[in-house]
């Protein structure tokens, strides 16, 4: 039947709408596990060495202190804020262990100390964020900078080398050793990751977290304590910055007042390019690690290379700019979806309205 206008011309049916083709869905880091197996894939065709198991223990060697250090900065990072100091803490608190050490204290003793240290430095920086309002930027870049003094004041800007007293054996052993053909520090990892995760994803401070980085206003308002939720994720980093600490001490036999430059660009890029929103509120235990080892993968693939170690900065320093465009272009989207189906579910009632009027 023809339909008419109210002029009487003949309407033209409407167009059908476009079915759209289902693609399947990955999930926000979609995109990271594709370009990860990607990478894994050239790489094993490509690279003598590279899909071997001595390479994989390399890689994880390699990568546990940028571990350690991008976990306790998710919690930051969730909670809305960024630590620019987590690497100098992690010198300093390696300094703390070697100088324990020389000093012919204990295991036990120097372990705490580094942890204490680390946990320390946190702690001010948490007060500072928390209670007194400054910003997270200000005081974390100045901490940068107090943290690298210590470091280097504490022992002249020399490294302490550890590896002949007896104490530095446990250590030692733990950075380097293995359980049968798995490496020890592998299984401290995982056990890392799993108590992180759990305390992010199923305890009331993990929760108390999400909400401070999504509207700390309305966390305070439902009843959530935004300055010592603050003031912890601090404290984790600065804890994870001297278990980072060990690890860097144990693995070098030295304690060093320097660390790689380009680590803290690649603890940064290995949590936001695991889906760690920027401005807080979202992230995951999971997506860090996913992030780390994308990372650690690129940097090992490069020295199988035989790529210039001076092109290692430039390529975190992409990733990093890319990781947060990303997450912009993300946020976006998600915006827009969210305002199309508050459209979409407005519609109706605002037409039948219109009718009834």
């Amino acid at each position: 039947m023809t339909v008419l206008d109210q002029a009487g011309a003949p309407v033209a049916p409407a167009a059908a709408p476009r079915r759209r083709v289902p693609l399947p869905h990955l999930g926000e880091r979609g995109g990271v596990v594709a370009a990860f197996v990607v990478l894994v894939v050239l790489a094993s065709l490509t690279l003598d060495g590279f899909a071997t198991w001595a390479n994989v223990v390399n890689v994880v060697g390699a990568n546990s202190v940028a571990l350690a250090l991008a976990v306790g900065s998710t919690f930051v990072i969730i909670a809305g804020g960024i630590d620019l100091s987590v690497v100098s803490m992690t010198a300093a608190s390696g300094m703390v262990v070697g100088l324990l050490f020389a000093a012919g204290a204990p295991t036990a003793l120097s372990v705490l100390g580094g942890l204490a240290a680390g946990l320390l430095l946190g702690v001010v920086n948490g007060v500072l964020v928390s209670w007194v309002r400054i910003s997270f930027l200000v005081v974390t870049l100045g901490m940068a900078s107090i943290a690298a003094s210590i470091a280097l004041l504490v022992a002249d800007g020399s490294t302490i080398n550890v590896f002949d007293l007896p104490a530095f054996g446990a250590l030692n052993t733990f950075a380097t050793g293995t359980l049968g053909p798995v490496p020890i520090v592998l299984l401290f990892d995982v056990a890392l990751v799993l108590v992180a995760a759990g305390v992010l994803g199923y305890t009331r401070f993990g929760r108390a977290v999400f909400a401070v980085g999504s509207n700390p206003e309305a966390a305070r308002l439902n009843g959530i304590d935004v300055r010592t939720t603050t003031l912890a994720v601090y404290a984790i980093a600065g804890l994870a910055a001297g278990v980072a600490g060990l690890v860097s001490v144990g693995r070098l036999t030295g304690a060093s007042p320097q660390i790689d430059p380009s680590l803290l660009n690649g603890v940064l890029a290995a949590v936001l390019i695991g889906g760690t929103s920027f401005s807080g509120g979202k992230g995951s235990i999971g997506g860090t690690v996913l992030g780390v080892l994308f990372l650690g993968v690129v940097q090992n693939a490069m020295t199988l290379a035989d790529i210039s170690s001076f092109w290692r900065q430039a390529v975190n320093g992409v990733l990093l700019i890319l990781a947060v465009g990303l997450g912009l272009v993300r946020t976006r989207a998600q915006r827009r979806e969210r305002a199309a189906a508050r459209a979409v579910g407005s519609g109706p009632t605002g037409t039948s309205g219109a009718s009834r009027a």
